[in-house]
């Protein structure tokens, strides 16, 4: 299994670019079922999840072709509306076939998503969204059989909490639906407005984007598009953490400011400079200097994401004074926090609140990945640790981070790749 090391203490300065957002590739993937015309995605991230993804829609009967940062998916022969959990489990937004396979062809088999390291994350709301909109479903040996044979009806839904992954699952759905649909309680992400946005330029009639009610007139097909994948919110949130934490100054180049307000707001708080661009964020710290400790508490959005969460853990290792970082939308995600005690920090964690004491220096250690996020928060600290640290099981860190290594040894990190005998990597990432 490949491992990343690290030599710590290297204050950063260049540019590290982002690169499209996977939250929002792989819903667009996805809504290539919707149409018999090829959509064109541009600014596509190479990751692990696009590339299981891409499997499963080939076995469904997708084309799907690629050159450079450039996809084409024609689903003209889709012709299976059957989705093994082989492929299923590897990676759970892939259950989001379900919707449109039902809309398109009008009955589906899919796999139940397997277990979630960060959480339970039921697909409940999505099951409850699917038969407001006239699925009939029956649940037999972990999958769901679907059916719609006159296809399905608009619907009034009212999630009763946020959830990104049921929203974007009905919008898939309703978009050929007979007459109106209404989502409430919509949730807000930009991922969910660069998914409607794409729907709309392949002819779908979606409003109220980027608020808490969507309303979707049915059409009766959709065409083809090109269409560009927002900028990574995540992985820009997550190089500037890096910067926080090393010291020096670095171009996070290529995002939308406008969806890292939240995070560069706590940055601020904790003494890191930042100078908002365009279309880019500059992040300058004297590495002489210590941070200040700074609570947060993640919410949906626009509030302080979840999924930044383990990376301003790691920045909050080295602040002075203690933080409380609370976690309100996933259960069971402070896994790392043990991984970043090993490299000498200081959290206490009660529940769904961590409580971290900053610490003058970390020292490099062995840790060990547990999932996505948590994975480049090790990164993150052992960049700005003494000595050596080496991260395993980093099969985490390719499903949602291109060409991460290569990104921060061009600003000065000394970071690299070391291959390992392999123990069923692939397998593993399905956890």
């Amino acid at each position: 299994m490949d491992r990343i090391v690290i030599e710590g203490g290297a204050a950063l300065k260049g540019t590290l670019p982002v690169s499209g957002a996977k939250n929002s590739a792989i819903k667009l993937m996805v809504a290539c079922l919707l149409t018999e015309q090829p959509l064109t995605l541009r600014n596509m991230p190479d990751l692990a999840d696009t590339r299981f993804l891409t499997v499963l829609l080939q076995r469904l009967g997708v084309k799907v072709t690629r050159e450079a940062d450039v996809m084409i998916l024609d689903g003209h022969d889709v012709s299976s509306a059957f989705a093994p959990y082989a492929l299923v489990r590897k990676m759970r937004a892939s259950f989001n076939v379900l919707g449109p396979l039902l809309a398109r062809m009008g009955h589906a088999k899919v796999s139940l998503p397997g277990g979630c390291a960060i959480g339970a994350r039921p697909v409940d709301l999505h099951l409850q969204a699917l038969e407001a909109l006239g699925a009939n479903l029956e649940m037999h040996e972990g999958y769901v059989y679907a059916t719609a044979p006159r296809g399905l009806k608009g619907a009034e839904i009212t999630f009763p909490f946020v959830s990104v992954g049921a929203t974007e699952h009905a919008l898939l759905s309703a978009v050929l639906a007979r007459g109106t649909t209404v989502l409430r309680n919509a949730a807000r992400e930009p991922e969910i407005g660069d998914l409607a946005h794409c729907l709309n330029a392949m002819g779908a009639k979606i409003s109220g984007i980027d608020t808490d009610t969507l309303i979707i007139e049915g059409v009766k097909r959709l065409s083809g598009a090109d269409w560009s994948v927002i900028p990574d919110r995540i992985e820009a949130g997550t190089f500037a953490c890096v910067a926080a934490m090393t010291g020096g100054e670095v171009v996070v180049d290529r995002v939308r400011v406008d969806t890292l307000q939240a995070l560069i707001a706590k940055l601020r708080e904790a003494g890191v400079e930042v100078e908002e661009g365009e279309a880019s964020v500059t992040i300058r710290r004297d590495p002489s200097t210590r941070l200040k400790a700074v609570d947060v508490t993640t919410e949906v959005y626009p509030g302080f994401p979840t999924d930044v969460q383990a990376q301003f853990m790691a920045v909050m290792t080295l602040a002075e004074g203690e933080s409380v970082i609370r976690e309100t939308i996933f259960e069971n995600r402070f896994m790392h926090a043990p991984e970043l005690s090993r490299l000498g920090a200081r959290i206490a964690v009660h529940g769904g609140e961590a409580r971290v004491t900053g610490v003058e220096a970390l020292h490099g250690a062995p840790v060990m990945a547990t999932d996505l996020r948590a994975s480049v928060s090790l990164v993150i600290a052992g960049l700005a640790a003494e000595g050596r640290t080496e991260i395993s099981r980093v099969y985490h860190l390719d499903r949602g981070f291109e060409r991460l290594e290569e990104k921060l040894a061009a600003c000065g990190a000394r970071i690299w790749r070391e291959e390992g005998d392999g123990d069923g990597s692939v397998e593993a990432a399905a956890e």
